[in-house]
């Protein structure tokens, strides 16, 4: 997969949007953690990984696009389970490496069909 590996990318405008954010740093596997939360609660919904092409997907289209490490491949959330997250804003930690995605959240947000990926999880 392109963009593998630690880096820094420089913004660039893509019909007057910004494509990919300049301080943002991606892991050695060119991953950056995103977390998913609904943007009219504040509720935590669910992390996941994006490398710089599910990002770019992610800006365009307005859905969450998302890296599975265990399939080794894109996924738009909700493309199977209709559980959509339709993207509000895009924001990078003040470190530049975490995403974190304002949702609209359709559905439950987590595969086991709790309404977030913490949902009775509690440890403490």
């Amino acid at each position: 997969m392109a963009g593998r590996g630690a880096l820094r990318s420089q913004s660039v405008l893509v019909e007057g949007r910004e494509a990919v954010p300049a301080n943002l740093t991606y892991n050695a596997d060119g991953l950056v953690p995103a977390i998913a939360q609904q943007h009219d609660t504040g509720e935590v919904l669910m992390l996941a990984w994006m490398d710089e092409e599910a990002l770019r997907r992610t800006l365009a289209t307005g859905k969450a696009t998302y890296w599975s490490r265990s399939r080794g491949e894109y996924w738009v959330k909700g493309e199977t389970s209709g559980h959509h997250q339709a993207v509000v804003s895009v924001a990078v930690d003040c470190d530049g490496d975490t995403v974190l995605l304002q949702v609209d959240q359709t559905g439950p947000a987590c595969h086991t069909g709790t309404r977030t990926c913490f949902t009775g999880r509690e440890i403490a």
